[in-house]
């Protein structure tokens, strides 16, 4: 009897463009943990951080063999960035303002995801401050430590076996999802908005397949 090979189709991949170790060490324990989750998930953090060069790689793994590209941006390092800048050019702020319209028109596999002030206050929406604005990251960090018991960020605190981040909030994670669409979106003309976007992720096919507990959060 002949045998024949069965060939399973290829896992896709979602790329993520980032600036820093905190959204790897949370996407890592995502991914972790949701094993359901039918997706491979590759964090990429350029070389050079400024908005210009992130948008950069953003393009150019557009054009590579992922399915999407999250570009996930910390709005309060554009936000002192654009306060630095020289009289005369165009801040990163007004920069970025024209990425995200690039991208809405012309890359349809890539979605931008904003946090204001960072992806800190994601993890503050698990728990409450729908409403607050803050003006710093250490500000977040500060109220979040009243809601995680020893919050630090760092690695050994994210990626602790069987108490990790993702695992510490996951319990939270549908309102934070109700939370985060209650916002709404990123304004331009206000900086001074308290968001978190990362409910775009959670909202794509392949997470409402595998966490059923956020299928039902409308957008």
């Amino acid at each position: 009897m002949s045998r024949y090979k069965v060939h399973r189709k290829p896992r896709p991949t979602f790329a993520f463009v980032v600036d820093g170790e905190t959204e790897i060490w949370y996407l890592q324990m995502l991914k972790r943990n949701e094993r359901s989750l039918n997706v491979n998930v590759k964090p990429e953090i350029p070389q050079k951080k400024s908005i210009g060069d992130q948008f950069k790689l953003v393009v150019d793994l557009s054009g590579r063999e992922y399915v999407k590209i999250f570009w996930i941006v910390d709005l309060d390092t554009v936000i002192k960035e654009s306060r630095e800048a020289k009289d005369g050019k165009k801040t990163p702020m007004q920069e970025f303002v024209e990425f995200r319209q690039i991208i809405d028109r012309e890359y349809h596999n890539v979605s931008v995801i904003v946090n204001n002030p960072c992806l800190e206050f994601w993890f503050l929406l698990h728990f409450d401050h729908a409403n607050t604005y803050f003006t710093s990251c250490a500000n977040v960090e500060s109220a979040l430590k009243k809601c995680l018991a020893g919050y630090q960020k760092s690695r050994t605190y994210f990626t602790k076996q069987d108490n990790d981040i993702y695992l510490r909030l996951k319990p939270h994670l549908n309102t934070a999802m109700r939370k985060a669409v209650g916002i709404g979106e990123f304004d331009g003309d206000n900086k001074n908005k308290a968001i978190s976007e990362m409910y775009r992720l959670f909202m794509t096919d392949e997470f409402k397949d595998a966490l059923t507990s956020v299928s039902t959060v409308k957008v």
